[in-house]
């Protein structure tokens, strides 16, 4: 709520003056589409975070076909629409969608059930490759040729961190990030496109009047705002100077008109739902609702990250937008759905019971499942506690009688 909140005057920051000055309103048309936006993904975020968790499950095929179609179909003409050269987008101007943000929950999801289903195919790269790495390639692939390479690096990041959790051997890890990564090289050298944004990572100032002239604009306005920033909706570099500032460059309007200290408070919050994320993950109640708890907080830490890293000029413009916080109606509504699996998998994990007596549906399927998940090794190392325990209690004696055993001796 926070991140929306700061996304919501930033949006306004960044978008009133250069739609004042186009003529395109009064300034607030940004503003108004984040929040209905907003409004609608918290209404899903609530839904999911009932039980989302086990009602997904049932539609994560369905899920993943459909996005796979949406994101071909970006490639038929008059139905993607076309943007500074890439095709991610279908739908009319003011509803237009954007399907690999749907792709990138939708193989969360995939991923989970394989892994919950046979954890064991981590430790074979064969296995492993039929299907996930398959399916997930597949979809990269797709992704790559929209182009947006951003999203593509999102989706891998966001799966290894998957696999990490699953268990997968790190030396087997090495061997499928190489691949990848060479295969990422090659992509750059054949596509102007990604050869023109790698070339202005590494000089922007010698492209500035071409592929680096967002690069340098970004690293003008983190410049000029020092430390403490030059004020809320003083930003000038927003006018007209800085492409995309209410997307994938808001973050320099902040660093300009916040300062380094508005970019630390931002940081901060990210920080706060990766910390909150993994320790849901650590405590879910069954290993698939573990994967995705890890794959939404990886997908959003990975987002931000990547994000940070190219306006601060520390890794080559990739378009993807700042969660929560960017100005763009896919990204906003496919973030909080995810957070809404998240806040179930973290409610479950915690037991709450609902009124005294009765417990919650979530509390009686998880004690329900609960032969499941020790018979898949979740939770073993507690069982194996509870065992010894009995021993050492004298099996059925219960901890009182052991007491009161001990004090008549």
């Amino acid at each position: 709520m926070c991140l929306m909140a700061f996304g919501a005057v930033m949006v306004y920051s960044a978008s009133s003056a250069t739609t004042l000055l186009q003529g395109q309103g009064n300034g607030s048309g940004y503003l108004i589409r984040f929040v209905v936006y907003g409004s609608v993904g918290l209404v899903v975020m609530r839904l999911l975070a009932r039980d989302g968790v086990s009602k997904v499950h049932a539609i994560t095929a369905p899920l993943l076909s459909v996005s796979f179609v949406l994101v071909l179909a970006t490639h038929i003409p008059h139905v993607g629409v076309s943007i500074n050269g890439a095709r991610r987008w279908i739908g009319p101007s003011q509803l237009q969608f954007q399907p690999s943000e749907l792709m990138k929950l939708a193989l969360i999801l995939y991923c989970a059930t394989l892994l919950a289903k046979r954890p064991s195919r981590v430790t074979d790269l064969r296995e492993l490759a039929k299907p996930l790495l398959i399916v997930v390639g597949s979809g990269c692939l797709l992704v790559f040729s929209q182009p947006d390479l951003g999203t593509a690096l999102v989706i891998i990041f966001t799966i290894a961190t998957m696999l990490v959790a699953a268990g997968i051997p790190m030396r087997k890890l090495g061997k499928v990030a190489a691949v990848l990564a060479g295969l990422i090289v090659v992509y750059a050298l054949i596509r102007p496109y990604a050869r023109a944004r790698l070339t202005s990572f590494l000089d922007p100032w010698a492209h500035a009047s071409s592929s680096g002239f967002q690069a340098v604009q970004g690293q003008i306005a983190i410049g000029s705002g020092g430390l403490f920033g030059v004020g809320p909706g003083q930003s000038v570099q927003k006018i007209f100077y800085l492409p995309e500032a209410r997307t994938d460059f808001i973050l320099a309007v902040i660093a300009e008109e916040l300062g380094m200290i508005g970019v630390f408070a931002l940081l901060f919050l990210y920080g706060l739902i990766a910390y909150a994320g993994l320790r849901a993950a650590k405590a879910a109640s069954s290993l698939y609702s573990a994967l995705i708890a890890v794959g939404v907080t990886a997908l959003i830490c990975s987002e931000a990250i990547l994000n940070t890293f190219a306006v601060l000029g520390l890794a080559p413009l990739t378009g993807v937008p700042l969660p929560f916080v960017s100005y763009g109606s896919s990204s906003l509504i496919v973030m909080l759905s995810g957070m809404g699996l998240l806040l179930n998998v973290a409610s479950g994990a915690t037991g709450h019971v609902r009124s005294v007596g009765r417990p919650s549906r979530r509390r009686t399927a998880a004690v329900a499942d609960k032969p499941a998940r020790e018979a898949e090794g979740w939770g073993s190392e507690r069982s194996a506690e509870d065992r010894d325990r009995g021993r050492r209690n004298g099996g059925a004696r219960g901890a009182g009688a052991g007491r009161r055993g001990r004090a008549a001796g």
